[in-house]
């Protein structure tokens, strides 16, 4: 009995060291889970692992982001013990003893790096550190696990890349020139393997689709991975290698890490469009960069082909709906491409290149809808003649800028544009009123090409609608029908440079098709009215001129008429007094006494009245005795 209890007693003690053990080989693993999250989780990187050869040197690059606060806080490295990490070396200044005279520590802050270098290694030095920034075991860190090997080879080190949220990257593989034929990949690295991202096969992952690009170089063997729109899951260890992975050829570790931070916008990834329709697509970049060249290129499975540069370069088959507006100001650069056809649909790439590198996905989908934007898609005009071209917005543009600009491969000259509504209220949007036109008063060869009609909000570009202008030398036939809205009229003005000529009427400034049939109609009743009543104007014109030249002008004070003096006669020939309530002392004589001419003889005894000399004269009584002006004629 007493055998049987010392035996249960050792079994008991047994199980509990044993799960004791089991207790702490699960915190110990959970630890390191833990910091493997945490140091994954930082931004924060650096190697996973270094090695280095006995009494040899080894060199650590660790990244961090490139804030202010980074910039200038304190960089340290630390070795970590059961309870802490213990400082190695800061950018304070200060140096562990062990390690004084052969560690040191770089900062690079423009770059966001510093490198740790310790040189002389012993076995002692094997071990696990952290590279970070603030304080030890408080701010950011990242674990990194240093070897020392006895030689006389060291593995290869994984290759490093940094690359901030919604970034790029570019990574150069080289191998020998006898794999020149063998199959190019990339993949990444997971519990059951390496699952392809692309190869030179054509086959592409899912998950990055229309994100990255395998391209070859001009040495046998060698290629460039392009990846882009980089997101927080592709962090992780990746393999670029030709043949096939565990099987034959060659192949190269790469670790990749995404970190948040970022100052550059994203914008959206996914752009729809209309069959006919226009796509307006903003690339970002830093401004801050260095960059020679800004492109838009089509995502193939083989390449990315380039479709227009900053540089006036595109090619031949985007002629007239393509166009690159770059403002390094803000770091963006703005590609319009109109009359979209279902062949448009796919990834493109927004690219940069210089110090400062950056590439960007975005995804055309088209979808089923009509174009905002409408009006005809090809005039045909006559030298010397008035061409009026048309287009129509909806109502949701009401408020927008609207402009007319004529295309070249070097962008869009603006001709002409009117200002938006600075209020954005719409009270009445009347659909005979909602057209942008542009009129050449007279075209000219030189006006033959494309025009665009757009719209823009606060400086961002939106919808714009081509138009083929076809300017001919011989006249058009009567029967000949265009897909246009021209007028054409005979111009009074002539200019070589169609900015002058051409002008743009918005809403009410051009009648609607109604206003220009009543029109007609009034037209039509006035005209006639007016004939006759500028016949009967003349008519008037011509009798009054005549009884004109028959009348003489009377000035009586501040009163003039017009009287013919041949149609009075002397009241006295008829034995009546001029004025019976005036005496004839208070008369006024004009021209004086020796007007009245008589031939001698008595007239008082004389039957017939004396013949006298007849004078024509006008007399004007004074107002001061008269109550009212009148005249009097005596012979």
């Amino acid at each position: 009995m007493w055998l049987f209890t010392d035996f249960r007693r050792l079994g008991n003690q047994a199980f509990e060291r044993k799960m004791t053990f089991l207790v702490f080989i699960f915190l110990l693993s959970f630890l390191q889970a833990e910091s493997a999250r945490v140091s994954s989780s930082s931004p924060i990187f650096g190697p996973r692992q270094v090695t280095g050869l006995l009494g040899g040197s080894v060199t650590v690059k660790c990244f961090y982001p490139r804030t202010s606060v980074n910039r200038h806080d304190r960089k340290y490295w630390c070795k970590e013990s059961t309870r802490q990490c213990v400082t190695v070396i800061s950018s304070s200044g200060y140096t562990a003893q062990d390690f004084a005279g052969r560690a040191t520590i770089t900062d690079f802050p423009e770059q966001g790096i510093f490198t740790i270098e310790i040189s002389k290694l012993v076995e002692k030095d094997i071990g696990f550190y952290k590279c970070g920034i603030g304080l030890v075991n408080r701010g950011l860190s990242f674990r990194v696990k240093l070897d020392v090997s006895k030689g006389p080879n060291v593995p290869e080190e994984a290759e490093l890349y940094y690359i901030e949220l919604g970034g790029s990257v570019t990574i150069n593989c080289a191998f020998s020139t006898e794999y020149g034929s063998e199959r190019k990949y990339m993949c990444k690295m997971g519990k059951i393997g390496c699952s392809n991202v692309i190869d030179t096969y054509g086959n592409v992952n899912e998950n990055y689709k229309g994100r990255v690009l395998l391209s070859p170089q001009e040495l046998a063997g060698s290629f460039s991975l392009y990846i882009t729109q980089m997101r927080k899951e592709d962090s992780g260890v990746y393999l670029c290698g030709v043949g096939a992975y565990g099987e034959k050829g060659e192949s190269k570790e790469l670790d990749v890490h995404v970190y948040q931070e970022t100052s550059v916008p994203q914008g959206p990834h996914v752009i729809n469009g209309v069959i006919g329709g226009s796509v307006s697509v903003e690339c970002h970049y830093d401004p801050r960069g260095n960059y020679t060249i800004k492109y838009w290129c089509k995502w193939r499975k083989n390449g990315c082909n380039q479709l227009i540069t900053n540089l006036a370069s595109m090619i031949d088959s985007y002629e007239g709906r393509i166009v690159l507006h770059d403002n390094p100001e803000n770091g963006t650069f703005t590609v319009i491409m109109n009359q979209l056809t279902a062949g448009d649909a796919g990834y493109y790439w927004c690219m940069t290149d210089g110090d400062m590198e950056r590439k960007s996905t975005k995804e055309l989908k088209i979808i089923d809808g009509q174009p905002g934007l409408t009006g005809p898609k090809k005039i045909d005009a006559v030298i010397g003649t008035q061409v009026t071209i048309s287009c129509s917005y909806p109502c949701k543009y009401y408020s927008y800028q609207k402009y007319w600009c004529k295309w070249r491969n070097t962008g869009c000259q603006t001709l002409i544009s009117s200002e938006q509504n600075q209020t954005g209220l719409v009270v009445n949007c009347d659909k005979e009123k909602r057209t942008l036109y542009l009129t050449f008063d007279q075209v000219i060869q030189t006006d033959q090409g494309w025009y665009w009609c757009g719209v823009s909000h606060s400086g961002h570009y939106g919808e714009t609608m081509a138009v083929f202008l076809t300017v001919n030398g011989d006249a058009i036939s009567p029967n000949a029908k265009s897909e246009d809205a021209a007028i054409s009229n005979t111009g009074s003005e002539n200019s070589n440079d169609p900015q002058n000529r051409g002008g743009v009427i918005d809403n009410n400034s051009l009648p609607s098709s109604e206003e220009h049939d009543s029109s007609k109609v009034i037209l039509s009743v006035l005209l006639p009215i007016a004939a006759v009543c500028l016949l009967l104007a003349t008519v008037f014109v011509v009798v009054k001129f005549r009884l004109l030249k028959r009348t003489d002008l009377v000035s009586v004070g501040s009163y003039r008429t017009n009287i013919s003096l041949s149609e009075f006669e002397n009241s006295r020939d008829y034995g009546a007094k001029d004025n019976v309530g005036i005496h004839g002392a208070q008369e006024t004589q004009l021209g004086g006494v020796d007007e009245f001419i008589t031939t001698p003889g008595n007239a008082e005894g004389a039957e017939e009245p004396p013949k006298v000399k007849r004078v024509r004269t006008a007399r004007i009584y004074n107002p001061r005795c008269c109550m009212q002006p009148s005249l009097s004629f005596r012979q």
